[in-house]
């Protein structure tokens, strides 16, 4: 591991510093990033141990008083400083069958479907392929 120090101003992400640091002291850093809005996943690290986003990670909710340590997620191979290979779920993802609903319920062609059952499902249209889930996954670590 490599120790870097940067300025820190006010409103900065931890991608904010990482790309300072870049440009400062270290142009051969590599990191993964698209969109630093959150909705894309691609910057995921661990942040001092814990997986998060470094677009989201306001350097402001880090202790002043402690160095702030960034590292490859654990659960995939490390292909170069912060960027890790996670092409598995990507193969996994194109096994997935398509979806091939049951006759339907009702003469009009209908289903009968429990909110809950509809809440379900929505949650895994929230996911940004972050794969930090995976990170602490204690079955996959």
């Amino acid at each position: 591991m490599v120790d870097y120090q940067t300025e820190v101003s006010e409103g900065m992400v931890v991608l904010d510093a990482v790309h300072q640091i870049q440009a400062e002291s270290a142009p051969d850093l590599a990191c993964r990033w698209n969109c630093k809005a959150g909705k894309c996943g691609s910057c995921s690290a661990e942040i001092n141990g814990m997986p998060k986003l470094m677009c989201m990670t306001r350097l402001d909710s880090i202790p002043p008083d402690k160095p702030v340590t960034i590292e490859p997620m654990r659960a995939f191979p490390v292909i170069r400083d912060l960027i890790t290979d996670v092409s598995w779920n990507y193969e996994v993802k194109k096994r997935i069958k398509k979806f091939n609903p049951r006759p339907p319920d009702a003469a009009d062609g209908t289903w009968r479907i429990k909110q809950e059952d509809i809440d379900r499902v929505q949650e895994f249209r929230k996911c940004i392929e972050c794969f930090l889930c995976q990170n602490v996954c204690h079955v996959l670590r």
